[in-house]
């Protein structure tokens, strides 16, 4: 059975992330004294005396403002509440009962969802201050006093949220489902691509640079399998990082590529290609992940019969560094490509998963060495006496061998392509570890 889906709502700074990343226990959600810092909605699985279910986090509810960005982050959040079997609307007791509090409660009431009001800050143990009581003003039951920055409470949340979900909720086997992380620089369309897969404004889209500034997940069962993909911030040069909450959001992105299996690196195809894409991309290839270049607005560049492969030869050169990574040429708006990409995104997690018997592995170097024979310095020649896989994710070889000073990075990247023209291994980056076998021959 699917996990239960519990959203976390209230108005902006109420401490709705901090009590989100309490009940996780990592820090998924930014948290900032900033209003509005989280925007979009943050999913993060929790437990509780064996129960497992699904939070998401929500941006802060503004019901009247008028702003672009708060009237799409109260999108987000009606999105959240439709989806959700338990909602937790989370208060300030320090500020007692506002009048946003209470249209925020109007609005959760039409939901007919089971409802448990959560009011946060109450930092002092023992008995609860005058404001408190307001809080039944509100007319969604017993509160339920909380501390979300020292735990205070947060059992007793819990358990009042199990007690309106059914005995056999949360479980659920997430082993199948691939992880993709969707990165690039701002604005190349991650968050149209992650709407445009998932059928629905799933994500927060803008033309403001810096709109999208947590990793969020979404998850797909179509009929190629189950993904997660992890919508992530446009990653900039360091130099244009100035907002601290947009630092906060390239080491959210980092995470995402580390928690991800696939990622699919997003190029804004009327640009093309810049020096932070390569910046971008080299995240992935140094983390070892599966990597797909995703050529992005395909359908607003003028064609020729000859356009896609003069830009697919350009991004070869451009890309020199990641050859093995397939390129792809979409456009998130039209749909156009996105069946291919869900292929090739199965397609390179195997790969990247691939393991090769250490049989096979030698017959490969066999050939490789007596085509080309290995190099020799002083009159020493490289002897690699045998090689195997140490590991996938990505595919790690160990070569053991007589002087590993004798065995240079242009030899390696020979042997690496040759187990690449026998097995595949597309879309993936490879390791090579080198151990001496015989100390006493080193010079």
């Amino acid at each position: 059975m699917a996990k239960p889906v519990i959203a976390i709502v209230g108005r902006p700074n109420v401490g709705k992330s901090t009590l989100f990343n309490k009940l996780i226990g990592k820090r998924l959600s930014i948290v900032d004294d900033t209003p509005g810092v989280t925007r979009d909605r943050i999913y993060g699985d929790c437990e509780w005396l064996g129960h497992q279910m699904l939070l998401i986090d929500t941006g802060g509810i503004e019901p009247y403002s008028d702003d672009i960005i708060l009237s799409q982050m109260r999108r987000q959040a009606q999105l959240a509440i439709d989806s959700a079997d338990v909602i937790v609307f989370v208060t300030d007791v320090r500020t007692g009962v506002v009048a946003t509090d209470e249209e925020v409660a109007t609005m959760l009431i039409k939901s007919n969802k089971p409802i448990i009001l959560c009011v946060n800050k109450s930092d002092s143990l023992g008995e609860p201050p005058a404001e408190f009581y307001e809080f039944y003003n509100l007319g969604l039951g017993d509160p339920i006093q909380v501390s979300a920055a020292h735990g205070h409470g947060t059992g007793d949340l819990l358990d009042k949220i199990l007690e309106y979900l059914p005995d056999d909720a949360g479980t659920e086997d997430e082993s199948e489902t691939v992880k993709v992380a969707v990165i690039g620089k701002p604005n190349a369309g991650k968050s149209s691509l992650i709407n445009k897969i998932a059928g629905e404004e799933r994500v927060i889209v803008s033309n403001i640079a810096g709109t999208t500034r947590d990793a969020t997940d979404t998850y797909i069962d179509n009929k190629f399998g189950s993904f997660m993909f992890i919508d992530t911030a446009g990653l900039r040069r360091k130099s244009k990082v100035e907002d601290q909450i947009e630092k906060y959001s390239v080491i959210r992105a980092q995470m995402a590529v580390e928690r991800a299996d696939v990622c699919v690196i997003m190029i804004d195809a009327v640009e093309g290609f810049t020096e932070q894409d390569s910046k971008v991309a080299g995240i992935a290839h140094e983390l070892g992940k599966a990597c797909i270049i995703a050529v992005n607005k395909w359908d607003l560049v003028e064609k020729d019969g000859q356009t896609m492969d003069k830009y697919r030869k350009k991004l070869m050169n451009d890309f020199s560094f990641m050859s093995y990574a397939p390129i792809i040429f979409i456009s998130a708006k039209t749909g156009q490509r996105l069946d291919r990409l869900f292929e090739l995104i199965k397609f390179v997690d195997t790969q990247n998963a691939m393991r090769i018997s250490t049989g096979k592995l030698n017959d490969v170097l066999a050939n490789a060495t007596a085509r080309v024979q290995p190099p020799s310095d002083k009159g020493k020649r490289l002897k690699i006496y045998y090689m195997t896989q140490a590991s996938t994710r990505p595919p790690t070889f160990v070569c053991f061998v007589n002087n590993k000073d004798l065995f240079h990075y242009s030899y390696q990247r020979y042997i690496d392509n040759q187990i690449r023209e026998v097995f595949g291994l597309e879309g993936t980056p490879t390791r090579f570890v080198v151990r001496e076998r015989d100390k006493n021959n080193k010079k």
